[in-house]
């Protein structure tokens, strides 16, 4: 799907959370150091996005 990672990348710029996006053929992955993840789960879920 095109601008899957997109969605979630914008959020977490807009946070000033650093990413490292690694895609392949049927997954995407977001690596982030393990501090920022609380900010980087407050602002994907303000974005409209689930976390389980």
């Amino acid at each position: 799907m095109v601008g899957v990672l997109a969605s979630l990348v914008a959020p977490l710029a807009e946070a000033g959370i650093s990413v490292f996006a690694v895609s392949t053929f049927d997954t995407n992955y977001l690596l982030m150091k393990e501090a920022a993840w609380e900010w980087a789960r407050e602002a994907l879920l303000a974005a409209g996005h689930s976390i389980r």
